[in-house]
């Protein structure tokens, strides 16, 4: 499966934007998907991820109760709300997704994942 994610941008401290991660496949809704991020001198690290059925959802402590993941299985689109942004979740995000099956829940390792997006990259001003 391809992924494109898309909606990086500038934003001022406090702002709010959505990422997208789009599916090429049908498929989408066999696959658990995760957000990641890496800034600049910093390592890989997760953000939020969320199981095929969406049941299942997953965030990393910094981001919890500021980001919501969701997705759309219909749109083949997983989505990223991040809203009350800090600058230092200044990063390019990437999505990355893996088969599943239902009842699994959702992996917060990167290792976990077998698909990658471009990455998009957010930054957050002071």
């Amino acid at each position: 499966v391809q992924l494109q994610a898309s909606g990086g941008g500038l934003v001022q401290a406090g702002g709010s934007l959505r990422l997208s991660c789009a599916a090429s496949r049908r498929t989408f809704s066999y696959y658990a998907v995760g957000w990641f991020r890496q800034a600049p001198g910093k390592e890989h690290e997760f953000v939020a991820s969320i199981s095929r059925s969406g049941g299942s959802k997953n965030y990393a402590d910094s981001v919890k109760g500021r980001f919501t993941i969701s997705r759309d299985n219909a749109k083949n689109t997983v989505y990223l709300q991040m809203n009350s942004l800090k600058p230092e979740d200044t990063a390019v995000y990437y999505c990355a997704a893996k088969k599943s099956i239902i009842t699994a829940p959702a992996g917060t390792t990167g290792n976990e994942y077998d698909y990658w997006g471009q990455g998009t990259l957010v930054t957050v001003s002071s």
